[in-house]
């Protein structure tokens, strides 16, 4: 076959492998994965933070506004494939370049589903256990400097773990939770201290997707998950004002209750450095306050239960690493508020307060990468001969009160 015949041959086949899917509105992950990556243009049109944390392998971010009024190119002899998180933007923006003349579909359940299908798959295969073992194996070589160690200090620094204890490691479905999972489980197998643990999950309205994602990882990690029920979420949808703060203090309200229950006397919860840092700049600039999450707070609404947070030095981006380098996937808000894909703006107009601090240390960092060090350490280094009033046990004082 001559080379003429053969760029022939190659433009019938596309010809009649797009008049296949013309007037189709939708193409599921397994159809998709079965294509030649040659004959697809992947788009995805979420936002650059949840492209960053994964996306279909070989999409390419663009800006769904710009598409729908043509002003970004794509490939006309190809198969548009849109991708959104729950697939449906996708399915309007994927209509539109129907009409604009593409033959173009919407990834059926988005992104979200074809992770969910991912991580079925890697399950199975993982089954013999070496992915595992390869796993935990990083914390102890590549991460046992900046995680493991960072939390066998923060325990041992701040007293966090106790002989006798029992722990209800409160798990999310998220990379945070997750790692602390993990790492308490190394800790029970290596440390002297005798503690128990329950790995505590609770089911705030996760749809069944979501659901499944956490279940799965949980399976992956080997990681016993203990699950409760509550309605948190419906009760939230329709407040207006807060809802994620009440979502917040609700969540830890039932945990505490259930961790008790159980027969705990201290919850451990994610956060980890870059939360800290956050909360205090946060504090100092929204609330005129100094005021940050600490290593360990007792609690007021539940007698003898203690919230520790074991993860206080780790830094994301180590844990982001973590994740990553072991192709692991967590879900990341599973709230009625991003099952819509309202995360898919475009806008900034759901960017939060946190997220426009964490971008603020960002860009300070870059010319002066101490910036996020100082902010936490500031926090151990308070000199109250040079501040001007402060609050011990509720009781305000001022500078007043020493001056002479």
């Amino acid at each position: 076959m001559s080379a003429a015949e053969g760029i022939t041959k190659g433009k019938k086949y596309m010809t009649d492998f797009l008049k296949e899917w013309e007037g189709k509105a939708e193409i599921t992950p397994a159809e998709l994965a079965a294509l030649a990556a040659e004959t697809v243009c992947l788009v995805d049109i979420r936002d650059e933070a949840a492209f960053a944390r994964g996306t279909v392998p070989g999409a390419e971010r663009v800006d769904p506004l710009a598409l729908q009024r043509g002003e970004h190119e794509l490939p006309e002899g190809r198969l548009i494939v849109c991708i959104c998180l729950w697939g449906k933007i996708s399915l309007g923006l994927a209509a539109n370049l129907r009409q604009q003349g593409y033959v173009a579909v919407s990834l059926a359940g988005g992104y979200a589903r074809y992770l969910q299908e991912k991580l079925a798959r890697e399950t199975a295969a993982a089954a013999d256990g070496e992915r595992l073992a390869r796993i935990e194996a990083s914390l102890h070589k590549k991460f046992k400097r900046k995680i493991t160690g960072k939390f066998v200090e923060t325990i041992c620094d701040y007293d966090l773990v106790a002989p006798g204890d029992k722990i209800a490691v409160c798990i999310s479905g998220g990379k945070d939770s997750m790692l602390m999972a993990k790492l308490f489980q190394d800790l029970k197998r290596h440390n002297k201290i005798p503690f128990s643990l329950v790995f505590l999950c609770m089911d705030p309205g996760y749809n069944e997707m979501n659901r499944q994602i956490i279940e799965e990882n949980a399976r992956l990690l080997h990681i016993p998950l203990t699950f409760f029920e509550t309605d948190i979420f419906a009760s939230v949808y329709h407040v207006e004002e807060s809802p994620c703060y009440l979502c917040a203090k609700m969540r830890r309200g039932y945990l505490y209750r259930k961790a008790r229950a159980l027969g705990c006397n201290k919850i451990a919860l994610g956060h980890h450095f870059d939360d800290v840092i956050e909360t205090n700049l946060m504090s100092m600039l929204y609330s005129g306050a100094i005021r940050t999450m600490m290593p360990r707070v007792k609690s007021t609404s539940c007698p003898g239960m203690e919230l520790i947070r074991p993860l206080y030095r780790i830094r994301e981006a180590d844990i982001k690493r973590w994740r990553d380098d072991n192709g692991l996937y967590f879900i990341q808000c599973a709230c009625r508020f991003t099952e819509t894909c309202t995360t898919c703006h475009t806008d900034g107009t759901t960017d939060s307060k946190r997220l426009e601090v964490k971008r603020l240390i960002a860009r300070l960092a870059e010319t002066n990468p101490q910036v996020p060090g100082n902010l936490f350490h500031a926090l151990e280094n308070v000199n109250l001969d040079t501040v001007l009033g402060y609050k011990l046990h509720g009781e305000a004082h001022t500078f007043l009160e020493d001056f002479s």
